[in-house]
């Protein structure tokens, strides 16, 4: 069995990145662990060149977000997907925190409908955030 160690970032500016979805995601800041910081130094790069940032109760994955350059895409193949309370709020606050808001998509499940907005954060990374659904 695997588990998940880091969901990565390839990004210009990580701690702008770091902190942007640590607001987000109610994540904290954190140094990069050591073996993650011996695995950049030992690969040559500079670990000031990462951030981290993780979930102070433990229970979501670490985000690392790393200095590099991404490869452009035109669709979000892979992505986050928030789950709110309230999704016009939070797509909202979201916006004011940074993001850039794409587009609300909805689709027709039978006894309800689901709709979600697809944003960007700040490098353009696309994610998308939907609220729960209520029967």
């Amino acid at each position: 069995m695997a588990t998940i160690g880091n969901i990565t970032f390839a990004c210009a500016e990580p701690d702008a990145l770091a902190t942007f979805w640590a607001d987000i995601l109610e994540y904290e800041l954190e140094d990069i662990p050591p073996p993650l910081r011996d695995a950049l130094e030992d690969a040559g790069h500079d670990p000031s060149d990462g951030r981290a940032i993780s979930d102070p109760n433990g229970d979501g994955p670490r985000l690392f977000f790393k200095r590099m350059e991404k490869s452009p895409t035109e669709q979000i193949p892979i992505h986050l997907d928030l789950y709110v309370e309230d999704r016009e709020a939070a797509v909202a606050a979201f916006v004011t925190q940074g993001a850039t808001e794409i587009e609300t998509k909805s689709l027709d499940l039978g006894a309800h409908e689901q709709v979600w907005t697809v944003l960007e954060d700040p490098e353009g990374n696309g994610f998308c955030v939907s609220a729960p659904q209520h029967q």
